[in-house]
């Protein structure tokens, strides 16, 4: 094994986040995200089965939630958020990377 580097070739802008998993086994998966000024859809909301530890590692970005709160992110910042939290990302600026860790049911 050889180390990689999270911020080395991230994919051009598209249409949509590129999702790219870095590990998964016993119980979690790792994945990196990145983000161009994308926006999840209107109406759209993730509502996962699983815990999800959520780090912006550069750019910025602002999740919305279905009781109506927002959180601004910045390079640094993470959070949980709970299965069954219903979130939507409402903006992302340009090249925004997440990390993501996803619990997954037994």
């Amino acid at each position: 094994m050889r180390p990689r580097n999270l911020l080395e070739n991230l994919p051009a802008p598209g249409p949509d986040e590129a999702f790219e998993t870095l590990f998964e086994g016993r119980g979690a998966r790792v994945e990196r995200i990145v983000s161009h000024g994308h926006a999840s859809p209107p109406g759209f909301w993730y509502d996962q089965t699983g815990d999800e530890w959520v780090m912006l590692v550069q750019g910025s970005a602002e999740l919305e939630f279905d009781d109506g709160r927002h959180e601004s992110l910045v390079q640094g910042d993470w959070l949980v958020i709970p299965a069954g939290c219903r979130h939507r990302v409402a903006a992302t600026g340009p090249d925004t990377v997440w990390l993501a860790v996803h619990t997954m049911d037994a």
